[in-house]
């Protein structure tokens, strides 16, 4: 037998054998720590409710985390509890720290169950426990409805998106996977996921032609704009180099032209510009 089964079966004797209290001694024991602080009487009362705990973090078991680990959590949430508990309240403590250990035991497994962390939300951590059960119920309850349907009701259900649930349900489907691990059925020193992820950032030698290509075309901007004459340079810098281009009719106001002719310089150093980018971009690629 293992450790942990062993520590598993220690757990549940000392539970098991914890004295069940009476309704007026629990209230006493309360009454003893909140206002007293009496240490022992915290002890008698947490050691009497761990069957509490026990059967609680056995519900939790399917999501394949250490019980023990789930008892110690279900342990701080019935401590969590005792400190809250009202006695006046005139309630069963046991009822009261029910909710405590299971929200203690749930966070602990949102928190460990996946590397994904999950939804923290009341309807995300409804979905997350219920999701099967729900799905399994609604599956037996209306059989010749598609997978698809039973997920609408589900999520119409716990009051969450279509979307949510197959999320989640593509969460649940599948555990992490490391990806410096081998390919299915790889040797040792075979390639690993990691090396199949596809980068988005451009390789080395294309950063490198880039810079190349750019500082190529800043080049033959220069050349072809020294080419051009000086009205035809003013009016492009006037229309087309600032944030804000002048009209065709405050440019033509200050040349002393009409605005018309301010158009057919601009269309004519265009094509000139173009005409000579093209020129030396086919001189460039020859050499």
């Amino acid at each position: 037998m293992s450790a942990s089964y062993d520590m598993e079966r220690s757990l549940v004797r000392a539970a098991m054998a914890a004295p069940y209290l009476e309704r007026a001694q629990e209230m006493d024991l309360a009454r003893r720590w909140k206002f007293s602080k009496d240490k022992q009487a915290l002890a008698e009362l947490a050691e009497a409710h761990m069957r509490l705990v026990i059967a609680m973090a056995g519900r939790y078991r399917r999501y394949g985390l250490v019980f023990s680990d789930l008892v110690q959590e279900g342990h701080v949430g019935l401590l969590e509890a005792a400190a809250r508990f009202e006695p006046e309240r005139e309630i069963r403590f046991s009822t009261y720290a029910a909710w405590w250990i299971r929200a203690s035991i749930q966070d602990f497994v949102l928190r460990n169950w996946s590397i994904v962390r999950g939804g923290t939300s009341s309807r995300q951590k409804a979905l997350f426990f219920n999701l099967r059960r729900l799905r399994a119920r609604m599956a037996a309850d209306h059989p010749d409805e598609t997978a698809g349907a039973t997920l609408s009701r589900v999520a119409g259900a716990l009051g969450v998106a279509i979307g949510d649930v197959e999320a989640m349900e593509a969460r649940l489907s599948g555990a992490d996977m490391s990806l410096d691990a081998p390919l299915a059925g790889g040797e040792e020193g075979a390639p690993s996921r990691a090396d199949r992820l596809v980068d988005p950032a451009p390789q080395p030698d294309e950063i490198v032609e880039r810079r190349i290509d750019s500082a190529r075309r800043r080049v033959e901007l220069q050349r072809a704009l020294a080419s051009l004459s000086e009205r035809e340079l003013r009016i492009l810098r006037e229309r087309r180099l600032r944030d804000e281009g002048a009209t065709l009719e405050s440019l033509g106001a200050r040349l002393g032209i009409s605005k018309e002719r301010v158009r057919q310089i601009e269309a004519r150093a265009l094509d000139k510009l173009r005409r000579l980018m093209v020129d030396g971009g086919e001189v460039a690629a020859r050499a």
